[in-house]
């Protein structure tokens, strides 16, 4: 125990070199007095760190972007979570190694705008961002922190190609955890049980004024889907109207976890984890690095100013006569592919580039502040 509250303290302040999309570490926080636990983005008064060691000649970065992880190399026309933001913003700027990043990673600048590759999981995504902060080249004191890139929606919520304005993150990891053949209430569908003591890190709500400005700019941008998606969704959820509606933009409430996790146990656990931490909107999305970014952004004053987009390329929900064992074991699945997201992906990298561009534009041009 000793020395995992010794390298939760360290987690922030070292440097990894990991290789993306092949480590996912647990990310454990120590724990705040009771008066520091409430995270809340709307506080008038937030002293900002990065403030006083803004210096002379300081690159001044307006907006960061922060996609996850790309498919090939962010030029290739192989799109992942950053290569369409990349050509609008970043092309032609200025490419910067950063101490302590992840292996291949260069924060790439240009008029303001910078976008940084941080690797999947929550490690890679706090030591990223960190990294980037702490590097003195650069003034983040005004900076619009805006984490992007695709997630597995809620089912009875969100369809695949939506687009969400995240108000809250929530941590899937921190508490207790029981497996369900422990259960002695047989009836129970959650197996989370809450932990107070890991409030501060916990969970994050996001500043109400800045997620409702970016959803007012953004809510009626056009969003597309796929004839194969669009018949998948309706003939898997029993032509459900939620399953079979055009995509849209929703706001709500991401649900961050280092496993990868699917089922109607960890569907009903993230639906209490929402509710346990007064999230205003519902549980939305799942991913594996928003939490863990917006601690590192609450700890150097800038949570107010720190967004989320997610685009849903798949559920949280096993689809298509899919178990745990065909989809990550040994097991034959019975499509004879394990495939989760139809078509569905590059077309909700371009739903969300085009929400995410609407956002940034917004910030650029002082309609959002």
């Amino acid at each position: 125990m000793k020395k995992r509250l010794l390298a939760a303290m360290m987690v922030l302040g070292m440097t990894l070199g990991l290789t993306q999309m092949s480590v996912m570490a647990e990310s454990t926080e120590l724990t705040t007095e009771a008066a520091g636990t409430e995270a809340n983005a709307n506080a008038e008064e937030t002293e900002n760190p990065l403030t006083a060691q803004a210096v002379a000649g300081q690159e001044k970065i307006k907006v960061l972007l922060l996609p996850k992880f790309e498919i090939g190399t962010l030029d290739d026309g192989k799109v992942g979570e950053g290569e369409l933001l990349y050509k609008e913003y970043c092309e032609g700027g200025e490419a910067y190694d950063i101490a302590g990043s992840l292996s291949g990673s260069k924060l790439y600048v240009k008029d303001g705008v910078a976008l940084y590759v941080t690797g999947m999981g929550k490690m890679n995504a706090a030591t990223s961002l960190t990294s980037i902060l702490n590097d003195s080249r650069f003034d983040f004191s005004d900076t619009y922190i805006i984490s992007v890139g695709c997630a597995g929606s809620a089912i009875e919520y969100g369809t695949m190609g939506d687009v969400f304005i995240i108000t809250s993150a929530v941590d899937y990891d921190l508490g207790h955890k029981a497996d369900i053949r422990e259960m002695t209430n047989s009836d129970s569908e959650t197996t989370w049980y809450h932990d107070a003591s890991y409030d501060g890190s916990a969970f994050k709500h996001l500043n109400t004024a800045l997620t409702d400005q970016v959803y007012e700019v953004t809510k009626d941008v056009k969003l597309e889907t796929t004839d194969q998606t669009r018949k998948f969704m309706k003939d898997e959820f029993d032509d459900a109207d939620w399953a079979v509606r055009d995509p849209k933009v929703l706001k709500g409430t991401t649900v961050t976890g280092d496993n990868y996790w699917k089922g109607k146990y960890d569907h009903a656990n993230a639906i209490l984890i929402a509710k346990t931490y007064d999230c205003p909107d519902p549980y939305a999305t799942t991913e594996m690095e928003d939490v863990a970014l917006a601690d590192v952004a609450d700890r150097y004053g800038l949570l107010d100013r720190f967004l989320i987009i997610r685009d849903s390329v798949n559920t949280d929900a096993f689809m298509s006569g899919n178990t745990p064992g065909t989809l990550w074991g040994d097991e034959k699945a019975p499509t004879g592919d394990s495939a989760e997201t139809f078509d569905i992906f590059p077309t909700s990298m371009e739903n969300g580039y085009k929400v995410t561009k609407a956002a940034v534009d917004a910030i650029l041009g002082g309609e959002v502040k």
